[in-house]
């Protein structure tokens, strides 16, 4: 090594652990398998665990309502999500469409959930079945 200022450089070792590291995939990605669009979708909005969620989805869309109609534009956006992912855990495809709708109107953030809530909620229920009620 070239000696700069008296100070030679220290040769910088490879992390052993960054080499032999193994990509773990999740229990929601090895249920999608090769459907990535679908698994990406629930990624962005899917709760793992939504029985730990104490709101109601009623009670979400309340607050969604009530915090657009104070201004609040970026808690009406959360609360709609909130809704969102209650509806996506109870599998009601309308009211999935029906919130995210409402997120996106409401904050201007894309769901790729939107673009096919059949599936994406067809493959929560089979997580939810297969990792909450087992």
């Amino acid at each position: 090594m070239a000696r700069i200022f008296g100070r030679r450089k220290e040769e910088k070792k490879p992390n052993v652990q960054a080499v032999q590291k193994t990509e773990k995939i999740s229990d929601l990605e090895q249920l999608a398998g090769n459907d990535r669009t679908t698994y990406d979708a629930l990624a962005q909005v899917m709760f793992l665990d939504p029985r730990k969620i104490e709101t109601s989805m009623k009670q979400a869309v309340d607050n969604a309502k009530k915090s657009e109609k104070d201004g609040d534009i970026a808690k009406a956006g959360m609360w709609y999500e909130v809704a969102g992912g209650l509806a996506i855990y109870e599998g009601n495809v309308k009211k999935v469409v029906e919130y995210y709708g409402e997120a996106r109107r409401v904050i201007g953030r894309e769901y790729k959930i939107l673009e096919s809530p059949e599936k994406a909620v067809a493959l929560a229920q089979e997580y939810y079945k297969k990792y909450l009620l087992a």
